[in-house]
């Protein structure tokens, strides 16, 4: 494919940046307009399917904030199944040695559209979020509907881009499901008949803003991250926490930093109204000793920092553009900043940190250290001590060639200059802007004391879009990638990598030709599975790497799988569909690996049963 860079009609070069940035969700939808809390408000009519007179939901009980810290071993009651975000089931009946057995035991179909769903289980019902806020509740053992939520979403905002209607994870407590819409409302939904509960309106989202990841419940607070700030919202995006009782908004941290507060000097000398930037994309995890949300931030927008005004720096100024690209810990009661850490400064590629937070206790320098361990769009293992930010140490796993040295005592990053974008030429980025890894989350084993990535290995060609003269920035990266393969690469971009976090060592790396898009699932029984673009859902040895069993699904393995356990049987479930902002980036990397339209479907995995 002709790189973009490489046709010399700038109006041409203009379309294809509008096309690209319409085709990834980057380009602004309306103006933007101030941040004001709104007042709570009644949706206006969701379609409720009547609940059936059913055991499975005569036997739900309620989820009480006791119990999602130490949930049942058959359940899985929220986005990474634990507080910690292992993304881990201690579920053993499935093992290394019967997974080649493994064969679809039910599936559902979905709504067609973007599928990166997590479902949730609880009493043998499996609760299912849809593209476009459909949320139904299934018999977790035979897939037979129980109930179902439609809301009632505005005709345009399914026109507007996919993913504005997609999220990752719903949430559950006591006897309510938690969905953050796609018309950015925070809703509660009676868990045994779908009926709203209460409906809380957070922003308007004729304005751009938009939920990608779900919310997480600390205790009697709701946590919800905001999106859509590549729309040019001035200010950029925020944090909320919402009573689970009624949705009513407790506090708000704005994720960029704000003029006269701890670093709102950061910006380059911007005023307020000209940072942009700073989404939330996914849910967070939670420490409930020292009640601390830990949440990833995203990057500036636009993402070259000399169209964003951050380049050049300015004398006496700072522009590190606090607090993308970094780790908040925040009081989970009180919205307040314990501590931060920023992972890459001034980001001018598009390589934010937004992802999960993995928390666990690790061994360093002989010592037992409460750990936080994410990896970043670069593909860098970062560790940092959880209880004041500390760095701890790192790793690189996937080529890279915009950091050239860490600094081992502080984590500090040292820029390969030649890599850093600049207006009027083209320049070589690797990892590319989607990243070496994206949402799709990792896992973590206690059984192996290793962390399992989904990564891909590619580059891109970045070329800057400049604001013409005289007009205003409104939304957008401002760039064009064409996309490419690392060099000397033998064609295969997917891996999946297992890391043991003990001995900071890798173990093992499974690479493919096609393109990691799923998130990783650990359990009891010695697997991984994770899933790619090429359809194939797999099943690997923790320990090895080994593909112990595959299957090719219907579509995209694009989404969070699970697995649970009712009445002694073991399921694995995965979402798969098309429609993925990340797996549409992907794909243009493996053209020949063809991809189905809709068909979004819910596959749910076990054992043959015993006859």
């Amino acid at each position: 494919m002709d790189a973009p860079t490489q046709r010399p009609i700038a109006k041409l070069i203009e379309r294809l940046f509008f096309a690209t940035a319409l085709a990834a969700g980057t380009l602004a939808i309306s103006p933007a307009s101030a941040q004001t809390p709104l007042a709570p408000t009644v949706s206006k009519k969701p379609q409720v399917t009547p609940p059936k007179n059913d055991a499975a939901l005569r036997a739900l009980t309620p989820t009480p904030a006791q119990m999602l810290l130490n949930p049942p071993d058959g359940d899985w009651l929220m986005w990474r199944r634990t507080y910690d975000d292992w993304g881990y089931s201690p579920l053993t009946q499935i093992n290394t040695d019967n997974v080649k057995n493994l064969t679809v035991a039910w599936s559902w179909a979905m709504t067609p559209g973007a599928t990166e769903t997590t479902p949730l289980v609880h009493d043998g019902v499996l609760f299912l979020y849809n593209f476009l806020d459909k949320v139904q509740a299934l018999d977790a053992t035979n897939g037979e509907l129980l109930w179902e939520y439609k809301r009632d979403i505005p005709a345009e905002i399914p026109r507007q881009n996919g993913n504005f209607a997609a999220k990752r994870n719903i949430a559950m407590v006591d006897d309510k499901l938690i969905v953050a819409t796609s018309d950015v409302h925070l809703i509660a939904l009676d868990m045994k008949t779908g009926k709203l509960v209460w409906d809380h309106e957070v922003d308007d989202y004729k304005k751009g803003w938009r939920y990608s990841g779900g919310p997480l419940v600390a205790k009697d607070v709701i946590v919800q991250g905001m999106t859509g700030c590549g729309n040019a919202m001035p200010g950029g995006c925020y944090i909320t926490g919402h009573d689970v009782n009624t949705g009513k908004e407790l506090w708000r941290f704005h994720t960029i930093a704000q003029p006269g507060e701890p670093g709102g000097d950061s910006w380059n000398g911007l005023p307020l109204e000209k940072r942009f930037g700073a989404s939330t994309w996914n849910s967070g995890s939670y420490d409930p000793e020292t009640d601390t949300i830990f949440l990833g931030v995203g990057q500036p927008y636009p993402h070259v920092a000399e169209i964003g005004g951050l380049l050049p720096k300015k004398d006496g100024a700072n522009n590190d553009a606090l607090y993308t690209d970094a780790t908040l810990a925040i009081d989970a009661h009180t919205g307040k900043l314990k501590w931060h850490y920023q992972h890459l400064p001034n980001d001018t590629w598009d390589l934010d940190y937004a992802y999960e937070r993995v928390l666990v206790d690790l061994p360093v320098d002989g010592k037992t250290r409460k750990a936080l361990v994410t990896v970043g769009k670069l593909g860098i293992i970062e560790v940092l001590d959880r209880t004041n930010g500390e760095w701890l140490w790192s790793k690189q796993t996937v080529y890279q060639n915009v950091v050239s040295n860490i600094d081992p005592k502080t984590g500090a990053k040292t820029i390969n200059q030649d890599a850093v974008p600049h207006i009027g030429k083209t320049t070589t980025n690797c990892p590319a802007d989607p990243g070496s890894r994206g949402w799709p989350a990792t896992a973590y084993s206690p059984r192996t004391h290793m962390l399992y990535i989904p990564l891909n290995e590619y580059c891109s060609d970045s070329t800057p879009i400049p604001i013409e003269e005289g007009k205003a920035y409104t939304g957008g990266s401002r760039a064009v990638f064409a996309r490419t393969q690392i060099p000397n690469s033998d064609g295969n971009i997917g891996r999946m990598d297992g890391i043991d976090l003990f001995t900071q060592k890798a173990v093992w790396s499974d690479r493919t030709r096609a393109p990691q898009t799923g998130a990783a699932l650990a359990t009891g029984g010695g697997l991984v599975f994770a899933g790619a673009l090429d359809r194939y859902f797999r099943a690997y040895d923790d320990t090895t790497g080994k593909v112990l069993w595959q299957m090719r699904a219907s579509n995209i393995v694009n989404s969070f799988p699970i697995s649970y356990s009712v009445k002694g049987r073991q399921y694995v479930a995965v979402a798969v569909g098309n429609g993925s902002s990340q797996a549409r980036a992907l794909a243009t990397l493996t053209p020949e690996i063809g991809i189905p339209d809709g068909g979004s479907t819910l596959f749910v995995f076990a054992l043959p049963e015993n006859k």
